[in-house]
């Protein structure tokens, strides 16, 4: 690292737990973010901030004045634009050092597959059920720790799932590819919008713990945040005997008694 960047990241160098060691490991690794809304916002603005060294950013919408009420990586002056593009520019603006790609296009099979083969760890920030079968599917095969979140109205949740780890499940062990989940959307249900901001946060963290090698990741848990009580619930998981996707051995379990359910499709 040199002067500037001494300076830059000095918060993080003075934490024990990363330090110089895990800062360089954070500004030589590269993050593939899988959605560039409310979501992508907060997560791949964190990660460039804390030097990520490459980012890669994939959406294929635009920005729309709806979207403004939370996703804070874009403003008036971007209406219209690409927000995978949009998103790219406010990270340059926080971080010039960040290398930065924007695919605007759809998050396919093909695209995700490469792209999964280049990252170090996935943040699934996408809104639809089947984007996040196909992003759980290319990091199964490419074995990469996903970070995955969701939120709709006032309901959250985030979830680690990483394959290195032997009793880890994947994201369809928890949700199968074949379930029946009714979509769902910000534009006809709503959604609180320092929820996505929380959501997005979080999985920044989880990334950065991966990236830097610090701390305990949330691989086998899955937290769901309530925001109008700010309750969360945690619940136990493990892989599930016959999973199509990861082959897993094990049974999801919940605390409880409870399952983790497929939920509607929720907001990026």
């Amino acid at each position: 690292m040199d002067d500037a960047q001494l300076l830059r990241y000095s918060r993080h160098l003075l934490l024990g737990e990363i330090g110089i060691e895990g800062q360089q490991r954070l500004l030589g690794a590269r993050a593939l973010v899988v959605g560039a809304g409310g979501l992508g916002s907060p997560a791949a603005m964190y990660l460039g901030a804390a030097g990520v060294g490459r980012i890669d950013l994939v959406d294929d919408d635009t920005v729309d004045a709806t979207n403004l009420q939370r996703q804070i990586a874009h403003d008036l002056s971007r209406l219209g634009l690409p927000k995978a593009d949009s998103l790219r520019t406010r990270i340059a603006a926080l971080n010039p050092d960040v290398q930065l790609r924007s695919f605007v296009r759809r998050a396919d099979a093909a695209l995700l597959d490469e792209l999964a083969a280049a990252a170090d760890v996935v943040l699934d920030c996408s809104d639809n059920y089947a984007t996040r079968q196909q992003i759980n599917a290319a990091c199964v095969r490419r074995r990469r720790a996903l970070v995955a979140g969701a939120a709709l109205g006032f309901a959250g949740q985030i979830s680690v799932y990483d394959l290195r780890s032997a009793a880890g499940p994947c994201y369809a062990c928890v949700f199968a590819p074949d379930a029946q989940v009714q979509e769902a959307a910000c534009a006809t249900m709503g959604v609180f919008a320092p929820l996505v901001g929380i959501v997005g946060t979080l999985q920044a963290a989880e990334a950065l713990k991966l990236l830097a090698g610090i701390g305990e990741p949330l691989a086998g848990r899955l937290l769901m945040l309530d925001a109008r009580t700010m309750r969360w619930d945690e619940v136990r998981l493990a892989r599930r005997p016959g999973c199509t996707v990861c082959g897993g051995t094990r049974t999801s379990e919940a605390e409880g008694g409870r399952d983790a359910a497929p939920r509607r499709r929720q907001d990026a």
